[in-house]
């Protein structure tokens, strides 16, 4: 078997696939070095991957208009996302640059917790650009376009929420190894898994929720223990990675998470 530049578990869904691996080894090739401030290549994605895009977007815009806070369905609406065509990362990089003066970073994979949020303090977001096996386009083990498009980007059109993400990643910087893992797991309870309160009902702010069609209906279906955010509990608190998450942690709105993590990263 060939060696391959992007590595994949076992368990991962094109892990068999020689056909998705040397495709996903090609987007790989397009990634600039990290803290590169080129923009992104454009991709040409195939008929197959359209098609995987087409079946995460219909299933998640469906339920948007009950799972979605307000501020994402705002910005989202503005995006002008289409069933019928994967976005490109160089045109909603510009749209955020214009937004709150933040820029997407394609990568070839995940990178270091430290290198991911020091880029986030200067208001850069490492992002994929390669997109799920087509046999589970609902379902992806790890980040990819879907994931970054429908759930970060969004999102990162938003001031305050583009405010909270550089705060976490400013923490880092002075940060020695073991608060850099509190940070991420502070970043895992608000940027990816978040949860507001609108008008007495839950709504999701996390681009973990907002990406993933079966995690954004278990969250929200009240069978899910959600506690107020507390950045001093939550730090310390394990999370599974493969599997729905059992616990969220909820705030009043995007400015609450930004204030208690601005007291937090004091701390640090």
């Amino acid at each position: 078997m060939r060696d391959h530049i992007v590595r994949l578990e076992a368990d991962h869904p094109g892990f068999n696939d020689p056909e998705y691996r040397c495709r996903r080894d090609e987007i790989a090739l397009l990634a600039p070095p990290l803290g590169s401030a080129e923009p992104p290549q454009r991709v040409a994605y195939t008929e197959d991957e359209q098609r995987t895009w087409a079946t995460a977007f219909e299933g998640l815009t469906a339920l948007y208009p009950d799972h979605a806070c307000r501020e994402f369905l705002a910005v989202f609406g503005d995006l002008g996302y289409r069933a019928d065509a994967v976005p490109q990362l160089a045109d909603v990089s510009a749209f955020l640059g214009r937004r709150t003066g933040f820029r997407l970073q394609p990568v070839a994979g995940l990178v270091s917790a430290r290198e991911f949020l020091g880029a986030l303090s200067r208001r850069v977001f490492c992002a994929t650009q390669y997109i799920r096996h087509h046999s589970q386009p609902l379902y992806t083990p790890e980040p990819d376009i879907v994931h970054e498009l429908m759930g970060h980007a969004p999102m990162l059109g938003i001031p305050e929420f583009a405010n909270l993400s550089q705060k976490i990643g400013e923490g880092s910087l002075r940060a020695d190894e073991r608060q850099v893992e509190q940070l991420a797991t502070l970043y895992w309870f608000t940027i990816e898994y978040g949860v507001l309160w609108e008008e007495g009902r839950l709504r999701a702010y996390g681009a973990g929720l907002l990406s993933s069609f079966g995690e954004l209906a278990h969250a929200l279906s009240g069978k899910v223990e959600v506690r107020p955010f507390d950045p001093w509990q939550a730090k310390d608190t394990t999370y599974p990675i493969t599997s729905y998450q059992p616990l969220l942690w909820s705030v009043a709105s995007i400015g609450e998470a930004f204030a208690r993590m601005e007291e937090f990263v004091r701390t640090v």
